[in-house]
């Protein structure tokens, strides 16, 4: 059993404690061109690389990752696709960097045969899917209406995520998740499609045991359906993007009474659905910041 840890809901945890590691050689290449005047320059871009993932004897799907994290992704991922169960005993994670293979194995018989011939392609990047009986399974699940989301707290997170090295800021590229509690960042995962970064965190969450009612996810990319599916199977209440909505994607989080937030930039939001987990608490800071919009508007003009 591969759980190592047992944290328990309104736990208090650091800021961050998993967070990308900007120094690691393997994410980031370096490559020389030139710019618009034909100058030489040389800059990072992010490396990308296959891995295929299997599920006991039997393959399941080949991703395309930036390699971090192989074991929390392949756990995430078959968790997301509803392969794994909440009661599954994972017995062992092998992975083969250099054949870019990653093997989990459980105490339960897996096969999973038909279910691979009916999966459905989504607008997520690279191997984005999902199947269609999780949208059946949406009904089941009901997230805490416990947990409210304080205004206040949204300008705090941004700022906090915007402001940590990451490899977005260091080659772009590339999409972030971070699982919050509260107006603090707890697990911020990156990598190619933000799809990989979702499974990542719930990897994670998984075999480390965190609880999910009480947490907030925050994701750089758009607010699709496979988005709001993700979250929902995690057991998250509340979803935020700096990015924009799908239609269906805000039709499923009505659907599961999901907060779903978008263009989330300081302390201006949309909200499209879950509305009554939202306490206004930031209506000064809201008029500070407009204010100094104003300002510096007339201090350009």
């Amino acid at each position: 059993m591969l759980r190592k840890v047992r944290i328990t809901e309104g736990e208090v945890l650091d800021e961050f404690f998993v967070r990308p590691d900007v120094e690691d050689e393997r994410l980031v290449s370096r490559v020389q061109g030139i710019d618009q005047n034909g100058a030489p320059i040389e800059t990072d871009v992010v490396s990308e690389r296959p891995l295929t993932l299997y599920l006991n004897r039997q393959e399941i799907v080949t991703m395309m990752t930036i390699g971090d994290h192989p074991d929390y992704l392949a756990v995430g991922y078959l968790l997301n696709q509803n392969m794994l169960h909440a009661d599954d005993e994972i017995i062992d994670i092998d992975h083969d960097e250099e054949l870019g293979i990653v093997v989990v194995r459980t105490t339960r018989e897996t096969d999973y045969e038909e279910k691979l011939k009916k999966k459905v392609q989504t607008s997520g990047c690279a191997q984005g899917t999902v199947f269609g009986d999780l949208l059946e399974k949406l009904d089941d699940i009901t997230l805490s209406s416990d947990h409210n989301l304080k205004t206040s707290w949204l300008p705090e997170l941004t700022r906090k995520i915007n402001g940590i090295p990451s490899l977005y800021l260091k080659a772009g590229a590339i999409h972030g998740c971070v699982l919050c509690q509260e107006n603090r960042p707890l697990i911020y995962m990156e990598d190619v499609g933000r799809h990989n970064a979702v499974d990542k965190v719930a990897g994670y969450m998984f075999l480390h045991g965190i609880p999910s009612r009480d947490k907030i996810f925050y994701t750089t990319g758009r607010l699709t359906s496979e988005m709001v599916i993700k979250t929902v199977q995690m057991g998250i209440p509340i979803l935020v993007s700096r990015s924009g909505f799908t239609a269906w994607g805000v039709e499923l989080a009505q659907q599961a009474s999901l907060t779903l937030i978008g263009r989330c930039r300081g302390s201006r939001f949309m909200a499209l659905a879950g509305q009554e987990r939202i306490v206004f608490d930031a209506q000064e800071t809201y008029e500070e910041d407009s204010r100094h919009r104003r300002k510096a508007a007339r201090d350009d003009a």
